[in-house]
């Protein structure tokens, strides 16, 4: 992204953002609410076009490109996919049909390579007991996991997950950044980015980060050298201190002196 921005009416969603992810980073985007996240993880996945500035995905300038084609060679997971899967639908079809980029089962016709991939993948993802369950009964933490198991079936080269951890209890969020640490830590993974609110939920083997703040741009760089109290506290307008315990993040409130 060079120099973008994105106005809807007389608001500015993002203003003046440059942004470059390599192919074998894994980035994490942290803000507040309104900030401009998933604003920016929908232009990279082709998904909304700059008002304003450039954006390149995987080498192709947005505007100059097929982008239902581009689609095909990203992986996205997002709150409004989750909202548009059928109750109904078999938990492996949800996985195998993003083959074909639809969501419902029809008659779409899947060889036992697709199946098998999709039921590594549900393994891979901690949801392999539960192939043959209806989407609906799976609780929070398991649909999340399913729709990432379904965002690698095409073996994308960039992968987004929007804010995939919100809504889930204590056990569902730990169970999470643990399976995104193994995916992060694989080398045949895509580039990936994260979206959250929360530093709590940065899985160990993030690489990057990008702090975000009223559409714009507040630091950026290798996550040891952002994430600092005083980046934090500059993104979220408060005080705001900053611990770490191993390879995981926690930040509160700052006393006041």
């Amino acid at each position: 992204m060079s120099d973008v921005g994105v106005r809807r009416g007389t608001t500015n969603l993002l203003a003046g953002v440059s942004w470059s992810v390599e192919l074998d980073e894994r980035w994490v985007v942290l803000g507040p609410n309104g900030a401009g996240k998933t604003t920016l993880l929908r232009l990279a996945a082709a998904e909304l076009h700059p008002t304003t500035g450039r954006v390149h995905v995987l080498g192709e300038r947005l505007g100059r490109v097929d982008v239902f084609e581009l689609r095909t060679r990203i992986g996205f997971c997002s709150a409004a996919l989750l909202a548009r899967v059928p109750p109904r639908e078999r938990v492996l079809d949800v996985v195998v049909s993003a083959g074909y980029a639809v969501l419902g089962r029809w008659r779409e016709d899947y060889d036992q390579l697709d199946t098998g991939r999709a039921q590594q993948l549900c393994k891979s993802l901690g949801v392999a007991h539960l192939t043959e369950r209806e989407f609906g009964t799976l609780s929070e933490g398991e649909r999340k996991r399913t729709l990432i198991a379904r965002a690698l079936m095409t073996d994308p080269e960039l992968l987004l997950l929007d804010e995939p951890a919100a809504g889930l209890d204590l056990g569902g969020r730990e169970d999470l950044v643990t399976r995104l640490t193994e995916l992060a830590r694989d080398p045949d993974a895509p580039a990936t980015i994260l979206v959250t609110h929360h530093v709590e939920e940065i899985p160990p083997g993030f690489t990057h980060l990008l702090l975000v703040s009223d559409g714009g741009v507040v630091a950026q760089g290798l996550l040891d050298d952002v994430l600092t109290s005083d980046n934090l506290s500059a993104t979220f307008g408060q005080r705001l201190a900053l611990d770490r315990i191993g390879d995981r993040y926690f930040a509160r409130r700052a006393n006041a002196d």
